[in-house]
């Protein structure tokens, strides 16, 4: 109706109603923000066959930048505030590792990148939800490569990976 939207008991009034019925998930925000990475290397054009990240938190190639709830970690199928944190906690020390070590820069190195990308298609695999079509995968996205974009293997498992990779000195990552 022209005057807004109507429900069952009342009319609400708007100037402009907005329909937000799709979202390019977990890849959507990094991608249109044209972030460029050693080498002039396009976060797009290495993304274009699907998401690749260490742990869902970085990326080879993209020193010292982090990702939280990426593609590659548990992200939406968890409590998202309780995930959110986590990232930003193990983020913060290890910043503090690489400030109390004299490090400035720190990035995923490539075959940690490519074991984790793998790992979480893997696990990906033996769930009904990477075949449906929804926007885990990218369904709704034209063009998109469809790939199970989040870490299914559950969050206890998850965080165990991560903190031992802190307790060895952040193992799969390039510290300089």
């Amino acid at each position: 109706m022209k005057e807004g939207i109507q429900t069952k008991n009342r009319i609400y009034e708007f100037d402009i109603v907005i329909f937000a019925i799709g979202f390019d998930a977990m890849t959507g925000a990094l991608l249109g923000m044209n972030i460029t990475g050693k080498n002039g290397r396009n976060l797009k054009e290495i993304w274009s066959e699907g998401p690749k990240s260490y742990l869902g938190l970085s990326m080879s190639g993209f020193p010292n930048m982090f990702t939280i709830t990426g593609p590659g970690s548990p992200s939406v199928l968890s409590n998202m505030m309780t995930a959110i944190e986590q990232h930003v906690e193990w983020i913060r020390d290890c910043i503090n590792y690489m400030e109390q070590g004299g490090y400035s820069e720190i990035e995923a190195e490539l075959p940690a990148e490519e074991y984790w990308t793998n790992h979480v298609e893997e696990i990906a695999g033996n769930t009904l939800r990477y075949t449906c079509n929804s926007w885990y995968v990218g369904a709704n996205i034209p063009g998109k490569k469809r790939i199970f974009m989040p870490y299914a293997g559950g969050i206890p498992p998850y965080r165990e990976y991560c903190d031992e990779v802190a307790k060895n000195s952040y193992d799969g990552f390039k510290i300089l």
